[in-house]
This record gives structure tokens, sequence and C-alpha cells, in this order.
């Protein structure tokens, strides 16, 4: 068994599973005990463990729902869609990174103490060492959800199982410790809690300068003798991309969410108030940092569902103050094309990679809030006009034949003509739709083009966890909890009243919304789960959803586009979705069944 053991500035690899050591070899420049000497190295450990997080780039695996195909067709998703799926092949394991990355914190939090991060300042110490402990924390708590998300599930012997609770370091040799069982996933699902709960009682709410008139957090001035200066330099604007206790939050009301789910919750009613009260303690906090941010109750970002507009996107950034309120976080701003370059249609200079489905510009609701599936009397739908008299955010979210795009008129339609048909039509060239639709959302407004030689670039924000996410989350567990109006003794908002403040900020948005007044708790329990889809659309929760909700005939439902010719629509099925009712759980990775003789979830 080979060993591949090696020591690079500031981050130190210690692979376990795949008996990777801490020790270096001889040849090497240092040992271990390097990070009782060099803070760099130490904070290396949870650096390691903060890259395992699944978060940090677009997945688009809406390429395996009833959302959106691709014209990739050597992509993972489209296998794993097709058929393909197996505890041998799995592109949404991360059983592997999300275990090293634990193994990584443990080490960290087994060495932090003996760190001498500034041993010059013991205040500026002891701040160092209180936030880098809350940091592990949050991450170690951020990759357990993951771990029970992708492979908890019922196994064969019929209990609800999460993963092996591995709290300490753990040497590769140590396989008695590695082979115990999978906890039970109510088990696994507390010590989410936990390293969360311990988490937000070391981190500050959030990191920024602060000034006199906010003063240093509690916690953070243990002597009394620390300076604004020096809780400035270890929690100020330069942390701001690292987990605060606001994240941690955050990841408790996504764990109360899952957990109190369809498929995860075995018959306790109480878990929906649970993720309701998760999701309205986040929701309650002002950001008195950057006072113009995110103030707390239902301070909606008007703008939240053009989050990655250049506008939006201007109002980010680490060294000014903060003036969006649409992040809890997020990555700092990047200038790059990559998006546009992937999935611009082919006359653009992009690869149209993404494909919207007709199933999902179905789910758009006409501008007046009904759906396109209500009474035409109310709705207004015209089979014929399809597009016309919908909700703004259609346009804004999916380009279709007719629909204007860089100030230019974009032709899918298979006798179109002009400067914007050409391979933008249906099924023309590699590049081209299959679906009769391209992504639109995620790209940066006009600011990213192609001059038939070159591009430009622009800035753009990689988002992980936006309030959107949290106000729905609110309002779907709100809802199951207390019915469309009801509200927690903590928190006086109902789903009903969240809703109609996101249908209604596009612009133009939803105004009266009678169909959201006529809802009762189970027509707002379709709505909400409608308004998730369309409004986090692309951003990796589709796939998951579904199977939380345990709607195993979306999951199957196969993947329809449009045809258009002669100014004529008509409908056929793309690709279709090979899932058995079983996999609503992933599977846990088949090397470790052998290795380990675990459970494996039934079907797999």
């Amino acid at each position: 068994m080979k060993n591949y053991k090696f020591i690079l500035p500031g981050v130190i690899f210690i692979m376990l599973f795949s008996c990777q050591l801490l020790e270096p070899d001889n040849e090497n420049y240092s040992t271990f005990d390097r990070v009782y000497e060099d803070p760099a190295f130490a904070e290396g450990l949870l650096i390691r463990g903060f890259i395992q997080v699944p978060v940090r780039d677009y997945r688009y695996d809406e390429r395996a729902t009833d959302d959106a195909v691709t014209n990739d067709l050597a992509n993972d998703y489209v296998r794993m869609a097709t058929g393909g799926w197996s505890s041998q092949y799995n592109p949404q394991h991360v059983w592997q990174n999300c275990n090293d990355g634990i193994m990584y914190v443990n080490k960290f939090l087994e060495i932090v103490d003996k760190v001498p991060f500034r041993p010059s300042n013991p205040d500026i110490d002891r701040m160092y060492k209180r936030r880098y402990k809350g940091e592990a924390y949050a991450i170690r708590g951020i990759l357990k959800y993951y771990l029970l998300r992708n492979h908890g599930g019922y196994g064969a012997n019929g209990e609800l199982l999460g993963t092996p609770i591995y709290d300490e370091f753990m040497e590769y040799t140590d396989k008695s410790k590695f082979s115990q069982p999978r906890a039970k996933f109510v088990d696994c699902v507390q010590t989410v809690y936990d390293d969360l709960d311990m988490a937000v009682s070391l981190l500050p709410l959030d990191f920024g300068n602060v000034t006199a008139g906010i003063g240093i957090p509690p916690g953070y001035n243990e002597s009394g003798n620390a300076t604004i200066d020096d809780y400035n330099l270890v929690c100020g604007r330069t942390a701001s991309e690292r987990v605060s206790g606001r994240i941690a939050l955050a990841f408790k009301a996504k764990m109360a969410l899952l957990h109190a789910s369809p498929a995860f919750n075995e018959g306790n009613s109480a878990l929906w108030e649970k993720a309701a009260e998760f999701s309205g303690e986040l929701l309650s906090k002002p950001n008195v940092i950057y006072s113009s941010a995110f103030q707390g109750g239902l301070d909606i970002d008007p703008n939240g569902h053009r989050f990655y507009a250049s506008t939006e996107v201007a109002k980010y950034n680490w060294n000014t103050p903060v003036t969006g309120k649409e992040y809890v976080w997020r990555k700092n701003r990047e200038n790059n094309n990559t998006k546009e370059t992937e999935h611009y249609p082919p006359t653009f200079g992009g690869n149209g990679r993404i494909n919207p489905s007709q199933n999902f510009v179905d789910a758009f609701p006409m501008a007046n809030g009904y759906p396109i599936t209500a009474d035409p009397s109310l709705s207004g739908y015209d089979p014929a006009a399809p597009y016309t008299g919908r909700d703004s955010r259609l346009g804004l979210f999916v380009l279709y034949n007719g629909a204007s795009f860089k100030s230019n008129t974009v032709y899918t339609a298979i006798d179109g003509t002009g400067t914007h048909a050409g391979d933008n039509r249906l099924g023309m060239a590699a590049r081209s739709t299959r679906t009769g639709y391209y992504l639109k959302k995620l790209l940066v407004d006009n600011n990213v083009t192609w001059n038939g030689s070159s591009w430009n670039t622009a800035d753009h924000i990689e988002g992980y966890v936006r309030y959107t996410e949290m106000f729905l989350t609110y309002a779907e567990a709100a809802n199951q909890a207390w019915g469309p109006d009801g509200v927690s003794q903590s928190y006086n908002y109902s789903a009903r009243q969240i809703i109609g403040e996101i249908r209604k900020r596009a612009n133009p948005g939803i105004g009266a919304d009678p169909y959201l007044a006529s809802l009762d708790k189970e027509g707002m329990i379709t709505l909400i789960q409608n308004e998730r889809r369309i409004e986090l659309s692309f951003e990796s929760h589709r796939f998951w959803d579904l199977r939380r909700w345990n709607k195993t005939d979306l999951m199957k439902e196969s993947v329809r586009g449009v045809r258009w010719e002669g100014g004529i629509p008509s409908y056929f099925d793309v690709e279709s979705r090979d899932y058995e009712d079983y996999m609503i759980y992933g599977p846990v990775p088949q090397t470790e069944i052998l290795k380990f003789n675990f459970i494996q979830n039934r079907g797999w």
C-alpha cells in the first residue's frame, strides 16, 4: 500500500482512508512537530477540512432531474439519470471527502490549544484559538450534514441509518474504530446539532470590522484589555469568507428541514416545528456590522431573485461595507466568464450546456399568480402563446423562442431565421439546445461578451447559502407545523406572508395574488415546493428536494422539450429518467461496504 506523505506551505495533508499518514518521508523538509511552532501549518489542517465542504461550486445536478438536460452527453449526471447510478458509480458521492474533512478537523481540535498563534499578545492568541475552534466545530457539523443528506437512508435491516460518527482523530491503522457501524440517523442528527451549537457559542455572528459603537462580541475579550484593532485583526473583513455563527445557524436549519421531511421523518410531527424555530432564529438576527445588510425578520431582498446580476454582485466586497441582503454565505467576488462560455447560446459564443426542460417552464405561474393548469378563465393561459402573460421570473431564468437576450431576439424554432437563429435552433449542432430552451439564470447581464475571437470577463459571486433558501425553509416548516397563517411564539410571520413577499418582488411581480390567498395547508405545501423549484433553480437543490419529499413520481418523470415550427409549439420527450423508488436515498460506497461491512441502504 503506497503512502503519499508531503507538506505544502500552510497545508498538511493527512489522508486517512486511503492510507496516507501525517509523518513525512525523510527527504521532506518538515515534521509534524512544525504545527506546534508555525500557526500557518496548524491552520492548514483547518483549511483542508474547509475545502472538503461540497458547496464551493455549482454542480448543475438539475441535469439528473426533471428540470433540465445537457447537450454534453458524456456528462456524469446523464449517465446517472439514465440508469447508471449504483453504489460503485455515484457522482453524488461525498463519503470520502467529507470523512477526510472530518479527520482534518478532528486533528486540528486535538492540537489547537497547543499552537502559539500570537504568543506575543495573549489576547490575540486567545481570540484566534476561540475563532478557529468555532470554525472547526462548524465545519465538522456541516460535513456531517452533507454525509446524512447524500448517504443516509433506510438500511437493509429496516432501520433509518446515518453514518459512523467520527468525533476523534484516528490513524488509518485504527481499523476497528473506522469500522464502527453506521449510527442511527437520529443520533447522527444530534451530533450535527451538537457541533453547530458549539460553533455558535464560540464564533461571532458575522465576521467584519467592528467599531467602538458595536464593540467586541462576548467571549473575545476575556482579559478586558483587548482592543478593537486586536479583534479586527482576528475576526475582521479578511475573514469574511470563513464560517461564522450565522452560517452555523443556517446549517442547523438545513439539518432540521431534512430531518423533518417525509423521507427522513419517522412520524414525529414536532420536527417541523423545530425546523421552523431553527430557521426563524437565523431570520431574526440582523447584521449589526453592516447596518445596510440583512436586518432580520421579513427583510426580504427585493432583488434576491437576481442575486447573480452585476448590480447585485457589486454590493458585496470584502473591503467595502456590504449593502446586499441576499447572502448568508458566499465566496468573495471573482472576475471570470466561466458560466457564460459554458451556457450562452451558440450564436453568442457559448456551448449552451444546460437546457431547461418544458417541465420546468410549466412550473412558472401566470403573472396573476395562477398556475397554467388552473381554469383558463382565471389564469388567462393561452397554449398557443405559452410565454405571454407569465410570471416575469420565467423571462429572467430561461431563454425561450423569441425571447430577448443582450438586446437581440433568440430563435430556437427549427425554422427560425436571423442572426440569432442558426445553431441556436433545436438540435442543429452539438452546442444546440435539446429542449428548445437555454439557461439564462446565473449569467451576468450584458457584461460578458464574445466578439467572435475572444471573451471579456465580469465579476461573479458563488453563493453557498442564500436568504431566499432560508425564508423558503421557514415557510415550508411553518406551514407543516401551524398551517399557512400560523406563527410561532417567537417569530411573528407566517408561511403565506413569506411566499407572498417572494412572489411579488420580481419586477413586475405577482401583486394581489388571489391564488395564494385561496390555499389551505395542502395547497400551500404544493405551492411552497413549486416556489423552491423556481427560486432555487440551478443551485443544486431540486435533486435533493425531490428525494426528501419522497416524490418518486417526479424523480422518474421524463424530461420534455418544445419544438417550434410555423409558429406552433409541439412537445416531445427528450430524455428518460431511470430511477427506482429506493433511490430517494443515496448509496453507501461499495468500497466501504467491502472494507468495513457496513449495512447498505436497501435496494443498492
